[in-house]
Parts: C-alpha cells; sequence; structure tokens
C-alpha cells in the first residue's frame, strides 16, 4: 500500500480508558470517570424528551442540512443560517477545515500544548506545523503573530486552553486579529465557552462578523451534556461557510443528534445550573491545592489541571486504582501534572480523598 508517509508515524488519537473497561481490569464495582471533561450533571430533560417523544427512523439518512437545528441555533444566536456550518463534533469541523486550507506547501500555527486535534489533521494533509509555547499557560499571541509567513493559511485559537483552563482576553484577542492578514483564517475553538466567568472574555459572535477571516467553533458534547450525539458547529460569515461546506461529508450530523440539540438549546435554565455548579466544584480543587500546596492554572472550564509534582502517568494509575480515570498529563506537555474534570460535588470529594491520601504517602 502507499500511505502517505506522514500516517505511518503518526499516533492514533487516545481515547480515556473505558469505565468498563476499568471495572473489569481492577474488578471494581463503581468507577468515576474524570477525564474527558463531560458534563457530570447529564443533559437537559427537554433534550430526552425531545428524545423519547420524536421516534426517529434508523432507516432514513439524517437531514444533510439540518434544518430545525439550523434554524432553532440561528436564532439563539441572531445570526444568518447561511452563517453556520455543523459537524460531528467540533473535531469534525476541525478536520473539515484542515481538509480544505492545509497541504504540503502551507504551514500552520498553534499553541503547544493545546489540542491535539489541530496538529494531527494538519500532519495528515502533509502541511508544516509552527508550535508557539505556551506562557504561563496562556497564547503567546506576540510570538504566533511573528511566526506568520506567506504560507501560513491557518491559525488555531483555543480559548479557554485544553489543558490549561486559561483564556485569552477580550483586549489581548483583538489586537491580534487587527493584524493577521485577511487571507489567513483563525480559528477560535470554544468547546467551553459556556463555563466562562471572566469578565473580559469577548463575544465571538460579534468579533466572527466584524473580521471577515474568523470562524468560532463551539459544541454540544461538553456543557449540553451531549457528548454521545456527537453535535459541534462553526460561526462565520456566510463566504467561509460556502467555502467550506465541499469539504463537508454528507449526513455527518446524525439525526438524534440534530434533534437532542435543536431541543437542549431551549433550556438555558439547565445550562445556568451546570455552570454554577462547576464554579462550586473548583473552589473544592482550589481548596485542596492551597492545603497541599499544589500549583495549577485557575480554569474558565470544567477541568483542572494541577501539578503533583509526582510522575503523571504514576498519578493517574494510583487514582485509576481505586476507582477515579483522570488524564496524566504527561501526553498533554505537562509530565508531572494530572487533568482532572469537574465532577458533582460527591465525586470531586472522592477523587481528591484518594488523591490526598497519595500525596500524604498513605
Amino acid at each position: 500500500m502507499r500511505w502517505k508517509e506522514q500516517l505511518l508515524a503518526l499516533t492514533p488519537y487516545q481515547p480515556g480508558k473505558s469505565i468498563e473497561a476499568v471495572k473489569k481490569q481492577y474488578n471494581l464495582n463503581n468507577i468515576v470517570k474524570l477525564a474527558s471533561n463531560e458534563n457530570p450533571f447529564g443533559c437537559s430533560e427537554q433534550a430526552l424528551t425531545a428524545l423519547q417523544s420524536n421516534p426517529t427512523s434508523l432507516a432514513i439518512y439524517p437531514d444533510g442540512y439540518a434544518t430545525t437545528l439550523r434554524e432553532t441555533l440561528a436564532g439563539f444566536l441572531q445570526v444568518d443560517q447561511e452563517e453556520l456550518i455543523f459537524g460531528n463534533g467540533s473535531d469534525n469541523l476541525i478536520q473539515i477545515i484542515s481538509r480544505a486550507l492545509l497541504h504540503p506547501n502551507a504551514n500552520t500555527i498553534m499553541a503547544t500544548p493545546t489540542f491535539s486535534q489541530y496538529k494531527h489533521n494538519a500532519v495528515i494533509e502533509g502541511a508544516g506545523c509552527k508550535e508557539i509555547p505556551l506562557v504561563n499557560g496562556e497564547h503567546d499571541l506576540e510570538e504566533m503573530f511573528a511566526a506568520i509567513d506567506e504560507q501560513t493559511n491557518v491559525i488555531w485559537l483555543c480559548s479557554p486552553n485544553n489543558p490549561t483552563g486559561t483564556y485569552i482576553p477580550e483586549k489581548k484577542l483583538t489586537a491580534f486579529l487587527e493584524k493577521v492578514p485577511s487571507d489567513i483564517l483563525v480559528v477560535l475553538d470554544e468547546a467551553y465557552y459556556e463555563y466562562v466567568v471572566a469578565d473580559d472574555y469577548y463575544d465571538s459572535v460579534n468579533l466572527a462578523r466584524r473580521y471577515e477571516n474568523l470562524i468560532v467553533l463551539r459544541t454540544f458534547s461538553k456543557i449540553y451534556g451531549l457528548a454521545a450525539l456527537r453535535i459541534g458547529y462553526g460561526i462565520a460569515n456566510s463566504a467561509i461557510i460556502k467555502a467550506l461546506e465541499p469539504a463537508r461529508e454528507p449526513f455527518n450530523v446524525n439525526s438524534l443528534g440534530q434533534l437532542a440539540a435543536s431541543a437542549a438549546i431551549k433550556d438555558q435554565e439547565f445550562l445556568k445550573l451546570c455552570k454554577e455548579k462547576n464554579r462550586q466544584g473548583l473552589e473544592q480543587f482550589y481548596v485542596f491545592c492551597g492545603q497541599y500546596q499544589l500549583e495549577y492554572y485557575p480554569s474558565q472550564t470544567n477541568f483542572i489541571l494541577i501539578d503533583c509534582k509526582l510522575d503523571g502517568d504514576q498519578v493517574f494509575q494510583y487514582l485509576m486504582e481505586r476507582g477515579y480515570i483522570v488524564r496524566s498529563g504527561k501526553a498533554l506537555g505537562f509530565p508531572t501534572a494530572v487533568r482532572i474534570t469537574v465532577g458533582s460535588f460527591e465525586q470531586n470529594e472522592g477523587v481528591l480523598k484518594v488523591l490526598g491520601e497519595l500525596l500524604a504517602g498513605k
């Protein structure tokens, strides 16, 4: 087979350990998964009701235009329907953008460490990758701008950033966008947008109207609690959307996901409650870190990256053997840290109790 050379050395995305696999391996009855930044409170009851009360034929292809979801979301965001594109999760939209703009004669700029799929898809397309190290966990926009050259086609900004939970303040972001050449697409990945509480966060929908080379990515997998149904969307001016659409595979958003997402949008009270509980949960982690003098990045997301001053894989293994699945920081660029999803009050108490036992040498 004449495989692309870059594929032969590329590691597939490594998902977190499954609950069933850990149960079986360690003979445990109860497992708490705090590794993939899912919503511990599930999804809106309205989404569940929509799925239960609207039988969908599994023999029929999904609506390729996502008509109902498009109309509902456009109304909620106050954008034109032609300013939206949908994906099988926002991962799919990253793939579509890479497919449309990246090739062996192009390069792309991103922070490091950041979400792995930016680089992953760029490598598949044979594009050059310019990775600019974070400074204190935050994007170094000056160095990212300095890295631009005539071959730069895409710049990725993850705000809030995964895995640090940090964000780009509005003034810094707009100053950066003002300078980026108009023929370079800037991708603003906002998977955790709904969790943000920072006063100087920006209105990305307005920014997408203001800057014609900006696309904003969001998802229903995080605070909406619909990760299993894989729904993501992008917001940009209609010219960007029109150019990207041919790179989107047909029927990429399933019927059940469209139905659930359309209902979930209408239940903003559920999101408000989840956001409040998430901030309360983060405080549990902040207090713990203070007690054990651990360094962490204040988070604008539903996860926290904690430097335990121990091998990240060792901490991951210790917690997993005791029923808590987290994410080792080793694969994320922070070898002595773990990234922990904020769970319910009880879940947070449990994982912190076990982590405290490890740190105390018990």
